[in-house]
């Protein structure tokens, strides 16, 4: 009989206990949806990129801790500068003496052009002396015709003559070196000149590279990781920080075949978080997926194409993040209330959204 007894009350506690276990699911358990909203789990998350260097260097500090929100602009990560501040200092150097040289050769230029004055005055006078010896030697070849002058003062007019000739001959070449001398200061002048862009260019190039050795952060977001950590040496292109763009966060969920065949991009969206089951948070669908991401071996029942699950996005409306974006957290677990058709009221547990 107490066996019996037992065995009884055992029975009887089981059956208590499946009742009390029964009543607190129904308590728990989804009410359900009206028709043409769905609902599924899923997680917020957001864009997330990188923060690199440009080029190879020494990471001489980081400014943001990991989970610190930052501002568009803010100064993130000083890469080690020594070296190219160094180049610098001899590219300044460089841009000094070149705008020197450019002087130095404007100063020839101006000799030069004064030595072909001098040197076109030259011909001149030397023409002159030869016009001169010229018409005397026509006179005197007159003269001796008629025993007017002597044979001697003939011979001594074309000699001089002829060493006129040779003067303006030579004038004539000191002047076209003259101008050759114009024309090698002047090309002196364009090379200094080049030589000082040169300098500014290479200065200017220095200077970019120093102003990408300062990483900012490109826009509002979250410093989600450290890659790497003060002092450590990275290549071109190394990761250094991971940021979590805050502006555009969404929610992945599955639907399934059925469903999913009713969504379309901007259909409305209500999220609820597990954090903050009393706040409703709009969104909309962004994407949905063209290819499924759950499939069974083989389809070939109704039963097994419903197992296709798609992957489907809600974005949160920009506006409210700007609002609240320094709130913003990722990772954090909810619901995902999809409203297939247009015309479907929403539940009163999710009418009212945040704003």
């Amino acid at each position: 009989m107490k066996k019996s007894n037992k065995k009884y009350l055992l029975a009887a506690l089981v059956a208590l206990a499946g009742a009390v276990g029964y009543l607190v699911w129904t308590e728990m358990r989804d009410p359900g949806l009206p028709t043409g909203l769905a609902a599924a789990n899923g997680r917020i998350e957001a864009t997330e990129f990188d923060i690199s260097a440009l080029t190879g260097g020494r990471i001489a500090s980081i400014l943001p801790a990991e989970g610190d929100f930052v501002h568009t602009g803010d100064v993130l990560v000083q890469m080690d500068v020594v070296q190219l501040n160094a180049q610098k200092r001899q590219a300044e150097a460089q841009l000094r003496r070149a705008e020197i040289g450019v002087e130095t050769a404007k100063a020839l230029v101006a000799q030069a052009e004064a030595q072909k004055r001098a040197a076109e005055a030259a011909v001149s006078q030397a023409q002159a002396v030869a016009d001169a010896t010229a018409l005397r030697l026509a006179r005197s070849e007159r003269l001796v015709e008629s025993n007017a002058v002597s044979q001697q003062v003939l011979d001594d007019d074309r000699s001089n003559n002829a060493q006129a000739l040779a003067g303006v001959a030579s004038a004539e070449a000191s002047y076209a070196a003259a101008q050759a001398g114009v024309s090698s200061a002047l090309a002196q002048v364009v090379d200094a000149e080049a030589a000082v862009d040169a300098a500014k260019a290479s200065i200017d190039s220095i200077q970019a590279s120093l102003n990408d050795a300062t990483l900012k952060a490109p826009r509002d977001g979250r410093i989600q990781y450290r890659v790497t950590q003060e002092g450590e040496i990275v290549s071109s292109g190394g990761r250094i920080l991971s940021l979590v763009d805050l502006a555009d966060v969404y929610m992945t969920v599955f639907l399934p075949t059925s469903q999913v065949g009713r969504v379309q991009v901007g259909s409305e969206v209500r999220l609820v978080m597990d954090a903050a089951p009393d706040i409703v948070i709009p969104a909309a669908v962004s994407y949905v997926a063209d290819v499924a991401q759950f499939t069974p071996k083989t389809v070939e029942t109704a039963d097994e194409r419903e197992k296709l699950m798609f992957r489907v996005r809600a974005r949160i409306d920009p506006d409210l993040l700007v609002q609240h974006i320094e709130y913003v957290k990722t990772g954090l677990p909810g619901m995902a209330y999809l409203r297939l058709d247009p015309d479907a009221a929403w539940p009163d547990f999710l009418a009212n959204v945040v704003k």
